[in-house]
């Protein structure tokens, strides 16, 4: 838990729905953070807002929170003029319902790694402002 709030401290924009069913945390390029896939897009983009974790509880899936959140770091990039909101997406093991999700907001793929000592493979993508 500890580990958790200084990530929350440390991100551009972490925010929770009022029933706490879901949550985002986003990092902008300035952000101090080590993980591999934010660092991926630091070493390619002046200016981003990483979504680094959307979180939405079983139970609380399918009522546009995800969607909701989206539009909070939308809203948060476009005010800091980033230019683009940036993520990655697990593809091996596959994650088709967050692709899905992505895409139909206008994401397209920037590039690829494998990652974990080969056991994983990501897909960047962004989303221009």
């Amino acid at each position: 838990m500890a580990g958790f709030e200084r990530l929350v401290a440390r991100a551009f924009l972490a925010r929770q729905t009022q029933d706490a069913g879901a949550f985002v945390v986003a990092f902008d390029e300035t952000g101090d953070y080590d993980s591999p896939n934010f660092l991926w897009f630091r070493a390619r983009y002046e200016r981003f807002v990483y979504v680094d974790r959307v979180v939405v509880a079983p139970q609380a899936r399918g009522r546009g929170l995800a969607r909701a959140l989206y539009d909070s770091v939308l809203a948060a990039a476009m005010a800091a003029d980033a230019g683009r909101i940036v993520c990655e997406i697990n593809l091996d093991p596959p994650n088709p319902g967050s692709l899905r999700f992505h895409e139909r907001l206008g994401f397209r793929k920037v590039g690829e790694a494998r990652l974990a000592g080969g056991e994983k493979t990501v897909g960047y993508y962004e989303l221009s402002l």
